[in-house]
């Protein structure tokens, strides 16, 4: 059976959803604590986003603790436990191939921070013509 085309729309639709239901799937496991570890029956953990590679074989999964507590320890765990996670998100979703999955901590929560806190500055307000009236 020859290999399907995709247009680069098309494909770039198709990585967005995957990483979004590998997203949905690995929330749900999370939030039911289906993996037997201390760390992460003892924290909330959000999955925050995926990326997949072009050829859906490698995701990589930024995690976010609640309240940011304890993120080291938390990605330490998942870490651990990728084995089990790729399994259960090839099962549940189906794929051809189990995406090996990256975790990293989101640092996207403390770059908006540190943007606002740019922006709210009196020295950039001034030169935004905003402080004028």
């Amino acid at each position: 059976m020859p290999r399907q085309q995709y247009t680069p729309e098309q494909h770039s639709v198709r990585l967005l959803k995957v990483g979004e239901r590998v997203r949905h799937v690995l929330s749900e496991i999370l939030t039911r604590q289906q993996v037997h570890d201390d760390t992460l029956s003892a924290h909330s953990v959000s999955v925050t986003e995926v990326r997949m590679t072009p050829d859906l074989r490698q995701a990589t999964v930024y995690v976010k603790p609640l309240l940011g507590a304890h993120q080291d320890e938390v990605l330490t765990a998942l870490r651990q436990n990728t084995a089990y996670l790729q399994r259960e998100v090839a099962k549940r979703l189906g794929l051809k191939f189990a995406a090996k999955l990256r975790f990293r901590a989101d640092e996207s929560f403390e770059e908006a921070d540190r943007i606002e806190r740019l922006l709210s500055d009196p020295r950039v307000k001034r030169d935004l013509g905003e402080g004028e009236d």
